[in-house]
């Protein structure tokens, strides 16, 4: 796919302009079509009242690019022993999640993490729990060569590709060049994991006046955009969930991709969160904010995989969590926690319900190819 720049750029000079000032590119850096030779560009369907999506200038999408990351994705031969590919940890029924607490890796080893649900990633920003990756290019070069996760070194995983000649055909195809590289595997994957965009939820289809909630889904959603607490108690309280504030609509993302402490722990020395990358104190026990999409079918949740069930997580932030020197000012550890009612529960548990997009799910264009 070519740039938002020089797509726009072919429309006249009054478009052009409006592109320039979304790419960056000008006089100086003009704007730019660097899709590889005889590729077939692909247009990303930007779902109604998303944001567009920001594709990186050197990794345009293509049909021969996605095709490629789709088996890549699925490909057990890039982990040391042939068994585990990188869907072995984002399985498509848990909208491409682990239901473990932590995954298991090549030879039985395991992490401290739970594996995150890749959906709608074209949008995400930060990567990984910690935030360690800056972009999905990035973020995919990490689980191959992982000691915990595929142990396969990327020089052998360039050589197994590299090998195959179907694999090395068609990464010359899709790049427009010969050559294995851990770049474009990289590169691949990310094209793929791009196309996976969930956006059929019953809360989607209610947004665009397709669907009705009922009287419970309704209240839930009033109760998950409300602020939390008794106001008696809590300054500005209104007896809400708080959810809004790191899990917002806004960009329909239900995540604004940036790092909390939700009061889970009160000391850090297990797991720093955050603080493990940025080496800040302040940062102790902060981890990126999940998104809520499909949130019902990918237990278990947290960082670490902790609650097994929507019940316990709302019983957590119920609770108000547990206090540290971090703790996000959003918590309510200190003034009894949210005061859910079992009814108010009971509706916030419906809402997030709407969340569910089953097609996103079953959806066979991110099926096994193999």
């Amino acid at each position: 796919m070519r740039s938002i720049g020089s797509l726009l750029c072919t429309k006249g000079a009054v478009f052009c302009a409006i592109a320039l000032a979304l790419t960056g590119c000008g006089p100086e850096e003009p704007c730019e079509d660097n899709t590889p030779p005889g590729t077939t560009p692909y247009e990303v369907s930007i779902p109604a009242f998303f944001p567009p999506m920001d594709i990186p200038p050197d990794n345009p999408m293509t049909v021969e690019g996605i095709e490629l990351g789709r088996l890549l994705f699925w490909e057990k031969g890039l982990s040391l022993d042939s068994t585990l590919s990188c869907a072995g940890c984002h399985l498509p029924a848990f909208a491409f999640s682990d239901p473990n607490p932590v995954s298991t890796g090549v030879n039985g080893a395991q992490g401290t993490r739970n594996a995150m649900a890749l959906i709608n990633m074209g949008w995400a920003q930060h990567f990984f729990w910690d935030g360690r990756a800056t972009t999905l290019e990035e973020q995919i070069l990490d689980p191959i060569p992982h000691p915990d996760e595929m142990n396969l070194p990327w020089s052998e995983a360039e050589d197994r590709l590299a090998a195959d000649e179907e694999y090395a055909e068609r990464f010359k195809v899709a790049f427009g060049e010969e050559g294995v590289t851990a770049e474009k595997v990289s590169k691949a994957i990310a094209q793929f994991l791009r196309t996976m965009i969930s956006a059929d939820s019953k809360f989607d289809r209610w947004r665009r006046g397709q669907a009705a909630l009922t009287e419970l889904e309704f209240m839930g959603y009033e109760i998950f955009n409300r602020e939390g607490g008794d106001p008696e108690v809590v300054s500005g309280g209104q007896f809400g969930g708080d959810c809004f504030h790191c899990h917002g609509e806004a960009g329909l993302q239900f995540s604004d991709y940036l790092f909390h402490n939700n009061g889970l722990d009160a000391n850090f020395s297990s797991d720093p969160g955050l603080a493990g990358i940025t080496g800040q104190s302040l940062d102790s026990g902060r981890f990126r904010t999940p998104t809520l999409r499909n949130v019902m079918l990918s237990p278990p949740y947290m960082h670490d995989g902790r609650f097994q069930t929507i019940e316990e997580v709302i019983d957590h932030y119920n609770s108000g969590g547990q206090a540290s020197a971090t703790i996000d000012p959003f918590m309510k550890y200190s003034s009894g926690g949210l005061m859910l009612q079992p009814v108010q529960k009971e509706a916030l548990i419906a809402f997030l319900h709407t969340l569910t997009d089953t097609a996103f799910a079953a959806n066979p264009a991110f099926s096994d190819p193999h």
